[in-house]
């Protein structure tokens, strides 16, 4: 039977010989796709799906992110309300006791 320091040695020889022919496959796998994308005229922007131009135009014409200003406030508590998503407790409430949304617009 071997030894506790003959098994780590092996193990260790075995991990690097898995990396070793890890990066192999992967050095052949580079290979063939560039062949591959120079016979078929391929940039990387078509394995995305998207050529050059469609990428850039989808890209400035995205949704905007920041806050959205309010539209509804409560007077009493300054709380407030964009108009955008579920109505919040404090303005449920209200309506619920019988205020009309118009009375909390901007």
């Amino acid at each position: 039977m071997a030894s506790l320091q003959d098994l780590i040695a092996q193990k260790e020889a075995l991990e690097r010989e898995i990396e070793r022919t890890k990066q192999q496959g992967r050095t052949e796998a580079i290979a063939q796709i560039r062949a591959l994308m120079s016979e078929y005229g391929l940039s990387v922007a078509d394995l995305a799906g998207k050529s050059a131009k469609a990428s850039k135009a989808k890209s400035s014409k995205g949704k905007t992110s920041g806050k959205v200003p309010a539209k509804y406030r409560d007077s009493s508590t300054g709380e407030t309300w964009s108009g955008r998503g579920l109505q919040p407790r404090w303005l449920k409430a209200a309506l619920a006791a019988g205020r009309k949304l118009d009375e909390f617009a901007l």
